[in-house]
């Protein structure tokens, strides 16, 4: 009796777990659909706002914290990160201007201000070539280069040029949906000797007015 009473609780658990367990929606194949058109679909996104957890790497230091950031079409933003519950770090970016509390040097600044704009507008993309492989769509511009899953269209990677002939590496992982979005819930920026990784919490997508 001992045994089939234990079988049957271990049985319980199981499909109660089971049955909490979150169900993973496929993200939609686009095959013989223009990617244009999915890109174009949302050139109305004014602005996007999101919580997260965020890891600075330097060398072999290692910096973790939680974040709120809002970050506007035109590379507006405002930020905070949170460590321990303390406020450890505070940015804002208004028409090129960076202030931030502490003040932090050029590689983090840009990480922050042209990463973090362009990794998460990595539609918003102007004036590109297009070379296709068997898997993929590169478009690249000037100072962009953008890898999208032809499936899908969901990013993989994207390099962006700087003014001063350096390269940001952006990869992107993940994919969740909020709304009828789908965006990476991971993205990785490398600058030099600089990395951050964001891990997505939640997102919004506002439109414009």
């Amino acid at each position: 009796m001992l045994k089939i009473v234990s079988r049957l609780f271990f049985l319980s658990i199981i499909l109660l777990s089971l049955s909490c367990a979150a169900k993973r929606v496929e993200m939609p194949v686009y095959e013989g659909v223009d990617f244009r058109e999915i890109l174009s679909s949302r050139n109305n996104i004014s602005s996007i706002d999101t919580t997260f957890s965020i890891t600075f790497e330097k060398e072999d230091t290692e910096i973790r914290g939680d974040g709120v950031l809002k970050v506007l079409k035109n590379g507006d933003m405002t930020m905070r990160v949170y460590s321990f519950g303390f406020l450890a770090f505070e940015m804002k970016s208004q028409n090129g201007v960076i202030k931030t509390i502490p003040v932090i040097d050029r590689n983090k600044g840009t990480i922050l201000t042209n990463g973090l704009r362009d990794c998460l507008f990595w539609w918003d993309m102007k004036d590109f070539e297009i070379e296709e492989s068997e898997s993929d769509y590169l478009l690249r511009n000037l100072t962009r280069m953008l890898w999208i899953d032809k499936k899908t269209i969901f990013p993989k990677k994207q390099i962006i040029s700087l003014e001063d002939g350096r390269e940001l590496d952006i990869f992107y992982e993940n994919p969740e949906k909020s709304g009828d979005v789908w965006y990476p819930s991971k993205i990785r920026i490398e600058l030099s000797r600089y990395a951050v990784t964001l891990r997505i919490k939640d997102i919004s997508f506002t439109p414009d007015a």
